[in-house]
């Protein structure tokens, strides 16, 4: 037992504790919005989510759940709490999505560990053997800083860096809450190769491996990965700079996947193309949280922007629902991102970010807003929660 009055400790993009009541608001919120937003239809499936505790991935667990009833195996690498800290976020949120799924009688499983090691595929192979059968639907959404490679024992470190030449551009100071420029060198070709092996396509490729060795693969699987292009205000860093050339290589891997499901099983890989959001990883990208500060401003004027639970309410009633088709680009993605994208909003948020410095960018972004949706990661600032008020932060799920 640890009851205790848990206040946010936060410095630049790093909140190092977490509020479990608040984490479990935020889940109630979002099960609320996938309960409004798609019509409720009984299905048999089952559902394996790699990188299920936060984001895009906790998104779609809750999407597949509450709109389709799927059975869902969920992988995670979170801290729980102890003597001295709470657990993190992504810890808290399971927690509340198991007490919430069993309350509504669904079926829901989960396993903490590192799901790049051997160790953890063959446990979820015998989870989904024990208790679960065929899946129907794999979602990978892996955020990683560091991957240890489960064939030769080496650790790569992914960077976020330019390619080629050095990147100068404005970025928030987040402790200080001004705009500063910043300049990040060019990646080395060691730095670019680690960054491929930790969120390229390799892991996906092995998963699917042993899923098929273990004859765990349903007929007319779907698998689905996601990736992030944006504005070209951010390609410089982003897509054309070392995380770039690891979404290459998952697209790669994912177009032969493909083409193998649907030889050997009639099943199907995509990648969705989702839009920039508040998530942990994004917060830590230099220029990003400035771009999302003013996209966000834009999109909420407008009444287009979105959370990831409502990108997922889309992808999961509009794209790979039961019976449904995905439409995809000339490139095979489907495209979640189409309203960050419209030329209104590109060219605006252009136009903004050549005006924004220190003096005005509280009036030509909603910073506010990305600091407020940034804290409600770690159930901080949540409407309706007590801070004052002592809570057991020692959770099991």
């Amino acid at each position: 037992m640890a009851v205790q009055i848990v206040k946010p400790r936060i410095r630049g993009f790093i909140c190092t504790n977490a509020h479990p009541v608040g984490c479990q608001a935020n889940i109630l919120s979002q099960i609320g919005e996938i309960k409004q937003g798609i019509p409720y239809k009984e299905t048999d499936m089952n559902a394996l989510v790699i990188g299920a505790s936060t984001g895009y991935g906790l998104a779609s667990r809750i999407a597949l759940t509450w709109a389709y009833g799927a059975k869902t195996l969920g992988l995670l690498y979170e801290r729980p709490a102890d003597a001295r800290r709470t657990a993190t976020a992504g810890y808290y949120n399971t927690v509340a999505f198991h007490q919430q799924a069993a309350a509504d009688g669904f079926f829901a499983d989960s396993l903490n560990g590192d799901a790049f090691s051997d160790e953890m595929k063959a446990e979820a192979i015998q989870r989904l053997k024990t208790d679960f059968g065929k899946i129907d639907i794999l979602v990978y959404s892996i955020a990683a800083p560091r991957r240890i490679h489960p064939k030769t024992g080496a650790s790569h470190q992914s960077v976020l860096k330019p390619i080629g030449e050095p990147y100068t551009g404005k970025t928030i100071d987040l402790n200080r809450e001004t705009i500063v420029p910043v300049t990040i060198d060019p990646a080395t070709e060691q730095e670019i190769t680690d960054t491929v092996a930790v969120m390229g396509g390799e892991d996906l490729e092995m998963w699917m491996d042993v899923l098929a060795e273990a004859e765990l693969l349903a007929p007319e699987v779907t698998v689905v990965a996601y990736t992030y292009i944006g504005s070209t205000l951010t390609w410089p860093i982003y897509w054309d700079g070392t995380i770039g050339k690891a979404k290459d290589d998952l697209k790669t891997r994912v177009d032969a996947l493909d083409e193998r499901l649907a030889n050997q099983l009639g099943g199907n890989a995509y990648i969705s193309v989702n839009k920039a959001v508040v998530t942990q990883a994004s917060a830590a990208i230099p220029v990003v949280p400035l771009y999302i500060s003013i996209l966000y401003d834009i999109m909420n004027a407008k009444g287009i922007n979105e959370a990831p639970i409502g990108q997922m309410r889309r992808l999961f009633s509009e794209h790979l629902g039961p019976e449904l088709h995905p439409q995809l680009d000339n490139e095979r993605y489907i495209r979640l991102d189409n309203r960050e994208l419209q030329p209104e909003v590109t060219n605006a948020v252009t136009e903004r970010w050549g005006q924004i410095d220190t003096n005005n960018f509280h009036e030509l972004s909603d910073y506010a807003g990305y600091r407020r949706r940034f804290r409600n990661l770690f159930g901080f600032e949540v409407e309706g929660v007590d801070y004052d008020e002592a809570i057991e932060t020692e959770l099991t799920f």
